[in-house]
């Protein structure tokens, strides 16, 4: 009986379409408010440009990290970014491995970090591969914020309401989440093989 294919440790799985890639950060609701208005992530004053911002492909990640936005004022409003595949990928590709992951790259000043984080499911569990983040630095975080960035949304009610419903009901299944609009599709999207073997991916 031949052994099924062993799935990939390095992952990167995004809600994607045709041209555009989502990603996740959190803010302030001072940040948040004043960027969904504007459609521009710096249009508040509160907006920092002069420290790392870390953005995550991953819906499930990004409730990890934010408590589903009830963990930190700083942190008490998700913002999807869409970004141009492009873009996306040459954040990859400007990118250096975190130096203190396995396999990682010793840090050279401004530069663009990837680190791979174990994954989580909705319901904050570990699965069985890693997700990306991307930590752009105070050099590159102007650009990123003004140019990269092609749509913003609120997202912090589909959070509450995800986590409302997995307190109300243990046993919903992922697919009963989707169609309650609550869990985006998220599909392996594929990058050049040359930004795969920098990161170490296979």
């Amino acid at each position: 009986m031949s052994t099924p294919p062993k799935t990939p440790q390095r992952q990167i799985r995004a809600l994607h379409g045709s041209e555009t890639i989502t990603v996740y950060q959190a803010y302030s609701s001072a940040i948040a408010s004043a960027a969904v208005a504007a459609q521009c992530l710096s249009a508040s004053p509160s907006f920092s440009t002069t420290r790392m911002t870390w953005i995550k492909p991953s819906w499930a990640w990004m409730l990890y990290r934010s408590g589903y936005s009830y963990k930190d004022p700083r942190q008490e409003r998700i913002l999807a970014l869409r970004m141009k595949h492009a873009d996306f990928i040459y954040l990859l590709e400007q990118g250096i491995l975190d130096s203190h992951a396995k396999g990682g790259t010793k840090r050279k000043g401004d530069e663009v970090r990837i680190q791979w984080d174990p994954e989580r499911n909705v319901r904050l569990d570990k699965v069985d591969y890693r997700s990306v983040q991307i930590g752009i630095p105070a050099g590159l975080s102007e650009r990123w914020a003004k140019e990269m960035i092609v749509e913003i949304e609120d997202v912090t009610e589909m959070a509450r309401e995800l986590k409302r419903v997995l307190d109300a009901r243990p046993d919903v299944t992922a697919e009963e989440l989707v169609e309650l609009g609550l869990v985006p599709v998220e599909e392996v999207f594929d990058i050049p093989e040359s930004v795969r073997e920098k990161l170490r991916m296979d």
